[in-house]
């Protein structure tokens, strides 16, 4: 596949960003794409922000997504999702994520205010992109957010040729065993969420 697809994904250190990293490009790589990519994990340790770039093609210089060209925005949280869609997200993107408080760092500290839910997709309207919040009532674990979101991603087709069966394989290859029901009924449960209210 020679088409390029930029993905960003961003969140807050503990979030699950590697997990989510990875199973995208266990799944892209899977569907048959080239996939460049890196990850900073800095702050991690601190709650701060901790973003990791996919690229999906073959004629790709550099690993990281430029400013205003990332086709996919997946966020952890809401304040990393309304930022990266500021700085990152192409006009027409996507910008799938999980509406939770998560308060980073900078917002504990008081240099940044907390968005609300609206002002989360009206950021995302003015970028000229989709928003897609998912939200499960029933989440046992925040830690599944991640796969939540992967869900999401699977089931509304966000990835051209990447199927559902492509995802489901790569999460059962990157979870650890005792982890996998439970993650696994969260991503069929959001697939079949998918056009309802709560994911």
């Amino acid at each position: 596949m020679s088409d390029t697809i930029n993905i960003y994904m961003c969140g807050v250190g503990g979030q699950g960003i590697g997990l989510l990293s990875e199973v995208l490009t266990r799944a892209c790589m899977s569907a048959g794409y080239t996939v460049h990519g890196c990850d900073t994990h800095g702050l991690a340790q601190r709650g701060g922000t901790v973003v990791s770039h996919l690229r999906l093609g073959d004629k790709i210089s550099t690993p990281q997504v430029p400013p205003g060209k990332a086709d996919l925005v997946v966020a952890l949280e809401r304040l990393e999702a309304q930022r990266a869609a500021a700085s990152m997200l192409s006009s027409g993107g996507t910008v799938v994520y999980y509406d939770t408080t998560y308060q980073p760092i900078h917002v504990r500290m008081g240099d940044a205010k907390y968005p609300s839910a609206d002002q989360v997709i009206a950021t995302i309207k003015k970028c000229g992109g989709k928003a897609m919040p998912v939200k499960l009532a029933d989440l046992l674990d925040p830690r599944m957010q991640n796969v939540a979101l992967i869900g999401q991603i699977a089931a509304s087709g966000l990835l051209n040729g990447v199927d559902s069966a492509a995802f489901e394989n790569a999460l059962k290859e990157s979870l650890p065993a005792a982890a996998l029901d439970q993650n696994m009924k969260v991503f069929y449960g959001c697939i079949q969420r998918v056009g309802q209210s709560d994911c």
